[in-house]
């Protein structure tokens, strides 16, 4: 799976350098530079896109990730705290 999504990144970043390409030469003229604004753009977002696909995903989302941790923590805590109970009175019975 990882070898999969470097391969992936890596097509994507000679994609985005290609419409980053076309998009700079596009801007050069005036006639296209409404067509070469756009183009830099989408270059930009394919660009974050690859390098994203390329980095380990606790790297590229470190706010998930640490949200995943705390969440796995909590659930264990929860089931303790569940089973201790502290303050519960058990009473007696006489029979």
């Amino acid at each position: 799976m990882r070898l999969l999504r470097g391969v992936a990144g890596a097509l994507l970043w000679i994609v985005a350098a290609v419409v980053g390409l076309v998009g700079a030469l596009a801007c050069v003229t005036v006639v296209l530079l409404p067509v070469g604004i756009p183009l830099l753009f989408l270059a930009k977002r394919l660009f974050t896109t690859s390098v994203r696909l390329l980095m380990p995903k606790k790297m590229a989302h470190p706010v998930k990730a640490a949200k995943d941790a705390v969440t796995d923590t909590g659930g264990d805590v929860t089931k303790k705290l569940r089973k201790a109970r502290p303050g519960r009175k058990r009473r007696l019975s006489l029979t």
